[in-house]
């Protein structure tokens, strides 16, 4: 945002014209304003136009086209965000605090539609779901990778030839499940054994240390050992103890929202380029969500390292974020990209909730 200083008379008016236009979508003009801030003293028509003109000086307004009317830029809607935003503290307390200002037929939504959930991929896919709907944009939810996680429990389970069932449980009771798909089929007797393995030995380890020793032993240990071990490792680097180099649990959902609310195609069609490969949204979400924070991120207008042309686009866009955690440890992150006519405070305090549901659905485990 430009480094300009706003009066109080100046705030008033920036933020009657931008609930306006979230409320109406059309450029408002002195006249609307004046009707909505017909009890203020001291705001005659001429004066509002002043202010309007003043705003835009500063950047915060523009006129389209040769309407009579005015819209906030990216830089004023980062003004208005920065108003009603404050770091406030994602723990459960907070997060239940936050979501009284929610409606009762909201939370109600909210809660029902996580009814029967009972592991974090599940939380994760189900929250995309839900932030896309409520939002009318996009719902993202970006899994944190298990590298830094403590292993709990790993089993496995043979799906056909070659394919195989990895269920992962770490300390803080995130469940994750991943198929994968193996160079060579190992028997059932074999997944047994392997599972046992690592469940014996590297129980209380984190995940990416789990994986650099297995490597390890495989190169070191004795011909005894070293059927069980190649079993192990084959299942290690297909997946079964995702590290970082493998790939990101992404969940989006509600991209036809973001095209039904577009008119301009041109527009629209370097948006969804900004939007539609994964690793741009993964980049996108670890960018400005830090998950060792604990409060809802709000970002208009954010941008993707090189790609100048998508980030102009999405100058249109807010990304309002948070982290989701479980027993201490980040379970990962969501998010919703929507059209920055959108509802702020409801949805921030949306996101909030939802990112605090994760510690109440997924409960850990008793030591």
């Amino acid at each position: 945002m430009p480094d300009v200083r706003v009066s109080p008379r100046e705030r008033l008016v920036l933020t009657a014209i931008i609930e306006l236009y979230i409320a109406t979508g059309e450029p408002v003009a002195s006249q609307a304003l004046a009707r909505a801030l017909a009890n203020r003293e001291g705001l005659s028509a001429a004066t509002l136009r002043n202010v309007m003109a003043a705003l835009g000086e500063a950047g915060l307004l523009e006129q389209p086209h040769t309407s009579a009317g005015r819209v906030p830029t990216a830089a004023g809607f980062r003004y208005y965000v920065e108003q009603l935003t404050h770091a406030v503290p994602l723990d459960s307390a907070a997060s239940l605090r936050a979501a009284v200002a929610l409606s009762d037929l909201r939370r109600g939504q909210i809660e029902t539609s996580f009814s029967g959930v009972a592991s974090s991929n599940e939380y994760l896919e189900r929250t995309a779901h839900v932030l896309a709907f409520i939002s009318h944009g996009l719902g993202v939810a970006l899994a944190s990778s298990t590298a830094g996680q403590i292993l709990e429990h790993i089993h496995f389970s043979r799906l056909a030839q070659g394919r195989v069932l990895a269920v992962l449980i770490t300390q803080a009771g995130a469940v994750q499940d991943r198929v994968l798909t193996l160079d060579r089929d190992l028997s059932l007797v074999e997944l047994e054994t392997a599972a046992r393995y690592l469940n014996d030995n590297f129980r209380g380890w984190t995940i990416d240390r789990v994986r650099a020793e297995v490597a390890r032993r495989v190169d070191v240990e004795r011909e005894a050992y070293r059927q069980l071990l190649a079993s192990v490792d084959e299942l290690c680097r297909k997946g079964a103890l995702t590290g970082a180099e493998a790939s990101t649990a992404l969940y989006v959902d509600g991209m036809a929202n973001l095209i039904n609310a577009e008119q301009d195609r041109e527009r629209l069609r370097r948006m969804l380029q900004a939007l539609e490969a994964k690793q741009r949204l993964v980049e996108l979400l670890t960018a400005y969500v830090d998950g060792r924070q604990q409060e809802v991120r709000v970002v208009v207008g954010p941008n993707l390292t090189g790609m100048d042309e998508a980030s102009q686009a999405m100058q249109d866009l807010v990304l309002i974020g948070a982290p989701a955690r479980l027993g201490g440890a980040s379970l990962g992150t969501v998010a919703v990209i929507a059209p920055t006519r959108i509802q702020y405070q409801e949805m921030i305090q949306a996101v909030r909730f939802i990112a605090g549901l994760s510690e109440r659905i997924l409960e850990v485990p008793p030591d």
